[in-house]
């Protein structure tokens, strides 16, 4: 889906549509169907704009059909608000030995199956969230440290 369809479907998705959405983003209900109208070509969303249609939403296909037009995939990492910079850097650490682990046994047949492939990959996102997850611990060591 591309992101002009993704945008249109996600605001006519919303419960009540463009007329229940349109007040809670600051814009008049007929506003907002131009800019997501796909046939309409002189009224267009802005990143702001999707970005809060997103969040009051809570439907992201905007952004994972703007990711799909580049070659690119996403998924949703959460932090857990528990937890320390050094424990995350530790987790980090053990995961990308458990990913090493992991590829060198799929390498023993100097092959890699669809499986071994998919088990990669699932690391490998799991790997991304514990990285997202150290990223933040470490602004909330910066921000408890700032004056």
């Amino acid at each position: 889906m591309n992101i002009i369809d993704a945008a249109h479907k996600t605001v006519h998705a919303y419960p009540g549509g463009s007329e229940s959405l349109a007040p809670r983003i600051g814009m008049s209900a007929a506003v907002l169907r131009n800019k997501v109208n796909p046939n309409n070509t002189t009224h267009h969303l802005t990143l702001a704009e999707a970005s809060e249609i997103m969040a009051k939403t809570g439907n992201d296909s905007v952004l994972h059909a703007l990711a799909a037009e580049h070659g690119y995939t996403l998924s949703k990492t959460e932090a857990s608000p528990s937890g320390s910079l050094i424990g995350s850097l530790l987790a980090a650490s053990g995961a990308k030995g458990d990913l090493a682990d992991l590829i060198a046994d799929a390498m023993e047949d100097q092959r890699i199956t669809p499986n071994e492939a998919s088990a990669i990959a699932q690391h490998c996102s799991r790997l991304q969230a514990i990285f997202a997850e150290l990223a933040q611990h470490a602004a909330a060591a910066a921000a408890k440290d700032a004056p």
